[in-house]
């Protein structure tokens, strides 16, 4: 996952909303997001590869959602795979800041990452780079991309402010499907310099990832509503940028009373 837009508490109607691309290699296997066979409660894409996954929300109104951190260099060997993190608090029942405080005491078992995780009641950030602690976050609308969170490359800017002008259109879906699917690559000036090739620096700085091995996969919109109903609705890519699936879930949980 390599940009994740979410809204917490930040609209009328809805206290939680995630537009999310997920960028990876076309040739790493994995699953769309639907509910899991042996954790029905969880409903997730799937990394068939090391088992985890990279964004997913249950029943019960847990939520978690992962990007990796970009630090121009090859992964560590012999680490723990990332996407175990998000679908660990999926499946259990920590409280977020505390599922987080246990993340941190072994953050060196993995590469870098970024980390969100939330519950009905409150929603939590953790990185591995930096020195941060976990943190509870407070209302407001939220940016994540390959480095801190709220960092504010280009892209992470403008796709920004693109969703905070979507939630007045809630709960229409397509203006945030829209902005996920933005091409444009920004100009050498504006670049950051993560470590990588400037041409990969190109083309990882469009919000919509392309290139012949590696770029955006799959786009997703997650939506809570005060009622209780939630839905999660995911667009496949290929290579060519080409839709090849799409997925829509819709599931009520017990309505959150006085959410503020």
């Amino acid at each position: 996952m390599c940009l994740i837009l979410l809204a917490w508490q930040a609209h009328t109607d809805y206290p939680l909303v995630v537009a999310a691309n997920r960028d990876e290699f076309f040739a790493r296997p994995s699953a769309p997001a639907a509910f899991w066979p042996e954790a029905p409660q969880v409903c997730a894409g799937r990394d068939l590869e090391a088992g985890g996954t990279w964004l997913g929300i249950s029943r019960n109104q847990r939520f978690a959602a992962l990007t990796n951190f970009r630090e121009g260099r090859q992964s560590a060997v012999g680490c723990r795979s990332r996407g175990e993190l998000v679908a660990d608090f999926l499946t259990g029942t920590a409280a977020p800041l505390d599922y987080l405080a246990s993340v941190a005491s072994h953050a060196g078992d993995y590469n870098g990452f970024n980390l969100f995780v939330g519950d009905a009641d409150s929603l939590a950030y953790y990185a591995n780079r930096g020195a941060q602690p976990p943190q509870r976050l407070a209302a407001g609308i939220y940016g994540l991309s390959n480095h801190l969170l709220d960092t504010p490359w280009p892209k992470l800017a403008t796709a920004r402010r693109a969703f905070a002008e979507s939630l007045a259109s809630l709960p229409a879906s397509e203006p945030f499907f829209t902005l996920l699917a933005d091409q444009e690559i920004v100009a050498d000036r504006h670049l950051p310099a993560t470590g990588v090739s400037l041409d990969w620096e190109r083309i990882l700085s469009a919000i919509f990832v392309r290139s012949t091995t590696y770029g955006t996969r799959a786009s997703t919109l997650l939506m809570r509503h005060l009622d209780g109903q939630t839905t999660l609705l995911e667009r496949s890519f290929d290579a060519d940028a080409k839709r090849i699936g799409e997925t829509s879930e819709t599931f009520r949980s017990a309505p959150k009373l006085n959410p503020r």
